[in-house]
């Protein structure tokens, strides 16, 4: 829950809502009276392990947390008044703590360079507990300082590690690069098993797992909580706490926006909920972008802001992602929870980012269905990858999509698909969607891609390749009044498609669902890559 209670030097702010937007030091949020998520309770319970990894997507909190609990092991109990914590610690003991945020380490440009950082992250903690002239490499140095440490006060160390893998992330699709780069991570980490006897707790956070790096090689006793469900809330905000602890800021939205409370709790839901991390998880929202739409007291975009992490497009490049399938994957948790390096598609790493959630769990053959989480996702994972797919920039591409659906709606089909010819014969092809088109025998696939990237980016409802009993509907748009069935043709006629939708029947499933069925056979034309005609049945 949200507390307010004082401590040592806080400033407390009787009349305003403090957001720690940017801030992920514990401490500072306390002290600053900034609203807290307690989840003291949580991570008092992780701290009867020894060796814990937990990954989380970028912005959940996974600072914040390495934060609290350097607090913790230090002993700082003053922080800790009226948080969960205080019911269940006893002694609050002062223990060395080495908290090393490795998310420093990125875009250096070489692997000598990464190892100068790595070790200038440890210099305060060399200038308190000494360094010896032979410690000139990080891992070196860090097992110095583990047992300087432990020999120094008598107590065992506290290692925490933030964003571990960040500097690898950057190269991980530079075949030159990353093994140097994987050696000078490896060599830092090596220590933390070797000093095991030591070591008091270690917690290492980051997005990905590096298999082949030493923290999951050797540290063969290191627990795995990322998709353990007593842990699937330990970053984010439940819903719960949204509508017990937060009440008051949905309030403040909806009379901000001049609507109902409830009405403003189904749009943050939409738009900020959906994460799930466990088969038992329950919905999680991102705590950042909640964050910042209160401080900024608009529902809008946030996570995107800093924009999609490179090494997550060149990866869906180089696997020629099939980004229509990104509404409804089902897969084992051996397919998307696996080793970064031993993928051979994105699929682990849209779920490790967090592009992709558990949405739901079949006990019975033990798979997940794994989806996009919300609307905020959608909106600008689709934004960043029409340049990608389409070579059009993306307000060229929303202004058209505007239109295409503003025909729809007005039930102007000809105006529609005038817009669609136009759309299409204006896209570049960027070489690496010829590569696409020339590898596919089914040329159809393209245009599924651009349905697909346009209707999601306006956050209208809209499927490819929907299973129903007598095969696959290339692309289904639900509309408020009307229900849109298309077939898409290149290798036949408009005929052709508006036939295959009657007999196999792919318009009787939405017979039923209160609206008028338009069926639509498209032909594209192979030469200008664009509709050649259509037919209306």
């Amino acid at each position: 829950m949200i507390i307010f209670a004082p401590v040592k030097n806080a400033i407390v702010m009787e009349t305003t809502r403090r957001y720690p937007v940017g801030i992920q030091t514990f401490s500072e949020i306390r002290k600053g009276n900034y609203v807290y998520i307690d989840k003291t309770d949580l991570m008092w319970e992780m701290t009867r392990m020894k060796y814990v990894f937990l990954s989380r997507p970028r912005r959940f909190g996974k600072s914040l947390l390495t934060t609290t609990l350097d607090a913790y092991f230090k002993g700082q109990k003053e922080l800790f008044e009226g948080l969960k914590i205080m019911d269940l610690e006893t002694e609050w003991e002062n223990y060395p703590v080495i908290h090393i945020d490795v998310s420093e380490g990125k875009n250096q440009p070489t692997s000598e360079e990464l190892q100068e950082t790595l070790l200038y992250l440890m210099e305060s903690l060399a200038e308190k507990y000494g360094r010896l002239d032979s410690e000139k490499t990080p891992g070196k140095l860090l097992r110095g300082l583990i047992r300087r440490a432990y020999e120094q006060t008598g107590k065992q160390v506290v290692v925490i590690i933030d964003e571990y893998d960040a500097p690898l992330l950057e190269v991980l699709h530079e075949e030159e690069r990353l093994p140097e780069y994987r050696r000078v991570m490896q060599e830092l980490y090596q220590p933390l098993k070797a000093n095991e006897a030591m070591i008091r707790f270690c917690f290492i956070t980051g997005i990905t797992k590096f298999s082949q790096l030493s923290i999951f090689s050797t540290i063969n006793n290191l627990t795995n909580i990322t998709m353990d469900s007593k842990y699937a809330a330990i970053c984010g905000i439940t819903e719960e706490e949204l509508l017990t602890d937060m009440a008051p800021d949905i309030q403040m939205l909806a009379d901000n926006d001049g609507c109902a409370f409830e009405e403003m709790r189904e749009r943050l839901k939409r738009q900020y909920d959906g994460y799930r991390f466990a088969d038992m998880s329950p919905d999680i929202y991102n705590p950042f972008s909640l964050m910042k739409c209160f401080l900024q007291r608009k529902v809008s975009n946030y996570w995107f802001e800093s924009g999609t992490p490179t090494f997550l497009i060149r990866q869906m490049q180089q696997f020629r992602t099939d980004i229509t399938t990104m509404d409804r994957i089902e897969a084992s948790a051996s397919a998307f929870d696996r080793p970064t390096e031993a993928m051979d598609d994105a699929l682990p790493l849209l779920y490790q980012s967090g592009y992709l959630t558990i949405k739901d769990y079949d006990k019975l053959t033990d798979y997940y269905v794994l989806s996009i989480p919300n609307n905020e996702v959608r909106t600008g994972f689709v934004e960043n990858m029409i340049p990608t797919y389409t070579g059009i920039k993306q307000n060229d591409t929303m202004g058209f999509a505007m239109r295409f659906w503003r025909a729809l709606y007005k039930s102007n089909l000809d105006m529609a698909m005038q817009e669609l010819k136009a759309f299409l014969a204006g896209i570049p092809y960027v070489e690496g969607f010829q590569k696409k088109l020339a590898e596919v025998k089914n040329y159809e696939g393209f245009y599924e891609y651009t349905f697909w990237l346009i209707f999601n980016m306006l956050n209208v409802y809209a499927q490819t390749q929907v299973k129903c009993a007598n095969g696959r509907i290339d692309f289904v748009l639900w509309m408020p009044a009307k229900t849109y069935v298309f077939e898409l043709k290149v290798n036949g006629t408009a005929q052709e498609a508006l036939d295959q939708i009657n007999s196999r029947g792919y318009a009787l499933p939405y017979a039923t669902e209160g609206r008028e069925v338009v069926k639509v056979g498209v032909q594209f034309d192979r030469d200008t890559m664009t509709v050649g005609e259509y037919l209306v049945g």
